[in-house]
């Protein structure tokens, strides 16, 4: 069943949707917040019915079986008065769902008494303060009729058995293995051995990046960007930034401001036609970056102008290289919501009018929509140029990945979505990696399975990305629009959802590996301690930068995690202020556009509001610099 389709470009976002911005707390940076009743140690309280007893949808699939190894500790018969320390337990996996005709896994068996997920299963982490837990509530055996319930002893027996038989990752079984050939991953290649690859993790890299630790790591505020006044009601695009060694470059209301990136002063200002559609993830080595933009500013009589207009500028100097647009369906402009740049080339989508294509340095068209059954949706670049493409008439479309030449939109391979796919997300183009949602609605997360193509575009693997145990974010109807997950390695990184830390009411989560070439978990993980959430950035040669968000009374931190040993450095930790620590929060910060490089941490909106009360101070930006 396809999920519907996007709605139309620059249209007004839904109140209250994911893309709504959110407001920073009262009085900015400069004037500290009471704290909540109880202080800021007080544990929060659980919604009645407490975490082991949630509701389950009617036919659910049966709940999964425990996470990673972790003995499960047997419920109480009645509840103690505190709540006892418990060992961290990572996300318990769910099978792989029975789609596109894979081979799947065997199901997994269940201890009885394993209550489902961590409690609330969809409902996303909030960031700020630990949510205390309850004990979980002893499950009975059997049906209504008042079934035997399982002997404390019994259940840890069976919880502890299963730990150590079995070490589950992602739907895919891979400890214990034996590496006979009924030892199977989710394409129905063999398995490997469960601690690393299936060559022992000898070829993962101890290092490659070129990021290094500052002298101190302790880090000053180098600027905040005071949000533009925004009318009620209305929603304003700030989309875009961009970070090079000298210049840290924002999006501002119908303009592109750069800003030193060691100091945060303005260095030059770019005017736009209008109000910024989409940025570039890339920048070229010349430190080119290319901007979409409303064709004229907004007004009472024109609220929400069309993104027609693509800008190449220089980073460094501000520089505009070019402003063009092309046509679709005759004469009328062809509208763009996502940019992206490989090599000498800037590629432009929308999901609605096809996809366009210019050289960076001159602006010549290379490529432009043309009526026809099929059309681009989007691009993805960097190292290489992919391409989602979309054929056949509203409501029976069929989609596929391509390959192809950037210098002249030549298709090198096509790999076809099944039936039913109505959406795809590229996470990496060298390798071909992109997620997709399979189910009737759209997940939280944005792909409930993720695929790995080869070099000639034959599938790889596929991997089942359960939304109730990892925390990445890929918005819909956005080819390049993931957070929170990479690739590098021949890995995929990605993010746990939260759960029991080791300290009483704390909160932790990990981020897990993936091999890109059987399927299953590696092995390494990199925790992110209690009251801290981590999740990727993006790679640093075969180091991944990393960020952790910090507790309620510490500074958040970027670390590299080592692509060899998984050993974490901390390479910038944020002032532990309130104000400092709020403003960040309010960032959203899996879904702000976040840049770090040299020793400095930059983090934007992309959707400005008017603040709910009049004491409130949006922000556009923010950045962070090692002292």
């Amino acid at each position: 069943m396809s999920q519907p389709p996007p709605p139309p470009p620059n249209q007004p976002p839904q109140e209250g949707g994911f893309g709504a911005p959110q407001d920073p707390p009262p009085g900015g940076f400069g004037a500290p917040q009471d704290p909540p009743p109880g202080g800021f140690g007080a544990p929060q309280s659980p919604p009645p019915g407490g975490y082991g007893t949630p509701a389950a949808p009617p036919n659910s699939p049966p709940p999964p079986g425990p996470g990673y190894g972790y003995p499960q500790a047997p419920p109480p018969q009645t509840p103690p008065q505190t709540p006892p320390q418990t060992p961290p337990q990572a996300p318990p996996p769910a099978a792989p769902p029975q789609q596109y005709g894979y081979p799947q896994q065997q199901p997994q068996m269940q201890p009885p008494g394993q209550p489902p997920g961590y409690g609330y299963p969809g409902q996303p982490p909030q960031y700020g303060y630990p949510q205390a837990t309850m004990p979980l509530q002893p499950q009975a055996q059997g049906g209504s009729g008042g079934g035997r319930k399982l002997n404390a002893q019994m259940v840890i027996i069976v919880a502890a058995v299963a730990a150590i038989a079995l070490i589950v990752g992602g739907g895919v079984w891979y400890a214990s293995s034996s590496g006979k050939d009924d030892d199977k991953n989710a394409s129905g290649s063999s398995g490997g051995t469960g601690g690393k690859d299936d060559n022992g993790g000898k070829d993962a890299p101890g290092g490659g990046g070129s990021e290094k630790v500052p002298s101190n790591t302790s880090a000053k505020l180098l600027f905040q960007v005071p949000a533009a006044e925004v009318p009620k009601e209305d929603v304003w695009s700030v989309e875009g930034s961009w970070l090079t060694d000298k210049v840290y470059a924002k999006s501002g209301i119908n303009e592109v401001i750069g800003y030193d990136a060691a100091t945060g002063k303005k260095s030059w200002t770019l005017p736009l036609t209008g109000q910024t559609c989409a940025g570039s993830p890339e920048v070229t080595k010349d430190g080119v970056a290319v901007v979409v933009a409303e064709e004229s500013k907004r007004s009472k009589t024109n609220k929400y102008p069309q993104c027609t207009e693509v800008t190449a500028f220089n980073l460094n100097t501000g520089d505009k290289l070019w402003t063009k647009s092309v046509t679709s369906n005759g004469d009328q402009k062809a509208t763009f919501k996502e940019a992206s740049i490989t090599g000498t080339t800037a590629a432009v989508g929308s999901g609605l009018n096809g996809g366009a294509a210019f050289d960076i340095t001159s602006g010549k068209i290379l490529w432009q929509p043309k009526v026809e059954e099929c059309e681009d949706v989007g691009y993805r670049g960097g190292e290489q140029l992919v391409a989602v493409r979309k054929c056949g008439e509203y409501g029976n479309e069929k989609y596929e990945v391509q390959l192809l030449d950037p210098k002249t939109g030549t298709v090198k391979w096509t790999y076809k979505l099944p039936s039913g796919i109505d959406n795809a997300k590229v996470i990496s183009t060298k390798p071909v990696v992109f997620g997709v949602d399979s189910g009737s609605e759209p997940t939280l997360t944005g792909t409930s399975d993720i695929f790995s193509l080869d070099d000639n575009g034959k599938l790889r693997v596929k991997i089942a990305m359960p939304e109730e145990q990892y925390e990445h974010d890929c918005d819909y109807g956005e080819i390049h629009g993931c957070k929170g997950i990479t690739v590098g390695n021949d890995k995929l990184y990605v993010p746990t959802k939260r759960h029991d830390g080791t300290k009483e009411y704390s909160q932790t989560n990990e981020v897990v590996a993936f091999s890109l070439a059987t399927g299953k978990t590696t092995g390494d993980r990199a925790d992110a301690g209690d009251d801290y959430e981590i999740f990727p950035i993006r790679m640093d040669g075969g180091n991944i930068i990393a960020y952790k968000q910090g507790p309620y009374d510490k500074g958040s931190q970027v670390v590299s995690i080592d692509g060899g040993s998984f050993k974490q450095t901390k390479l910038l930790e944020t002032p532990a202020t309130r104000p400092v620590r709020d403003a960040i929060s309010s960032m959203s910060p899996m879904r702000s556009e976040m840049l770090y490089t040299n020793g400095r941490l930059f983090m934007g909106q992309d959707l400005i509001s008017k603040p709910s009360t009049s004491d409130r101070e949006n922000y556009t930006a923010i950045g962070f610099g090692a002292q």
